[in-house]
C-alpha cells in the first residue's frame, strides 16, 4: 500500500489493483482568502476507483473537482447523516455509510470509524486495509475519547493521517470559544500513540490561515517534532511525496 500526499487533508492511496482518494481538494473555499500551498489538479495523482469523504465541509468535499477530474458517476462515500446536507449535488453515486460499515473495493477493505467534528457536524474516520497493512485518516477531528475504542477494534495501524493545525475559528453568528476545533500538534502525537500507529502522517495544515476567521496554531511542525521525538515516527510529506507501508 502506497500513500501519496495531496494538498491540505487529502491523501491518495494506491493498492495492488485499485486506488482511492480521501478528502481531495482542488477548489479553494473563497471564504478563506487564498491557499498558502499550491492546489494540484487531481488527475496528476493517478486514476481513482472511488472517493471517500470524511465530512461535507467545503475544504474536504469538493464535488466540482470530483466531477471535473473523476467524472460524475464515480462512487463517493460519505457519512450517512451527510447525505441530507449535500442534496442537489450533481454527483450520481453518493453513498452514505454508518459507523462500522465496511466497503470492499478489490483488495481494499474500508471501514467508517469515529471522528468528532469541531462544529458538531457528521464526520467519520476512514480505515483502509489491504494485505496486512492498515491506515487511518481522521479528517479534521478534534481530540475525543474514541481513540482507545478505535485502537481496540481496528488497531494497531501502520500509519495515522491526522490533522495538526489546531485551528481556532471566529465565525459570523457564532460566539467564539477560543478553543481549537482540530487536533493540535501535541494532541495529534498523543492520538497516534494511543492508536499504536507506526508512523504519523500530518495532514490539514498550511493551506488555510486567514485570521481571525480561521487561524492556524503557531509553529505547527516545530511543535509536532518536539511532541513526537522519541515517541512516534513522523512522515512529513509534501504534495506528491509518497510513503510505502
Amino acid at each position: 500500500m502506497l500513500i501519496k500526499k495531496m494538498p491540505w487533508a487529502g491523501i491518495y492511496v494506491q493498492g495492488e489493483d485499485q486506488n482511492i482518494v480521501i478528502d481531495p481538494l482542488y477548489h479553494f473555499p473563497t471564504a478563506f482568502g487564498t491557499s498558502h500551498e499550491e492546489l494540484v489538479p487531481l488527475d496528476e495523482f493517478g486514476p481513482v476507483d472511488a472517493v471517500f469523504i470524511t465530512h461535507h465541509h467545503g475544504d474536504h468535499f469538493d464535488p466540482e473537482a470530483i466531477i471535473r477530474f473523476y467524472g460524475d458517476d464515480i462512487p463517493v462515500y460519505l457519512p450517512q447523516d451527510s447525505l441530507k446536507l449535500v442534496e442537489g449535488s450533481p454527483l450520481k453515486q453518493l453513498i452514505g455509510v454508518s459507523l462500522g460499515d465496511t466497503i470492499a473495493i478489490e483488495g481494499f477493505i474500508i471501514t467508517a470509524a469515529q471522528s468528532v467534528d469541531g462544529l458538531g457536524d457528521p464526520q467519520v474516520s476512514w480505515i483502509v486495509a489491504e494485505e496486512g497493512k492498515k491506515l487511518i485518516h481522521s479528517g479534521d477531528t478534534l481530540w475525543h475519547g474514541y481513540w482507545w475504542k478505535i485502537q481496540k477494534a481496528y488497531g494497531p495501524f501502520d500509519a495515522a493521517c491526522l490533522p495538526v493545525n489546531g485551528a481556532v475559528l471566529e465565525l459570523p453568528r457564532l460566539r467564539p470559544s477560543g478553543q481549537p476545533i482540530t487536533l493540535t500538534p501535541e494532541q495529534a502525537a498523543a492520538a497516534a500513540l494511543v492508536l499504536e500507529a507506526s508512523v504519523l502522517v500530518p495532514i490539514h495544515y498550511k493551506a488555510i490561515h486567514h485570521p481571525p476567521l480561521y487561524a492556524e496554531t503557531p509553529n505547527v511542525l516545530d511543535r509536532l517534532l518536539a511532541s513526537a521525538e522519541g515517541k512516534i515516527e513522523l512522515a512529513i510529506l509534501e504534495t506528491n511525496e509518497c510513503l510505502l507501508l
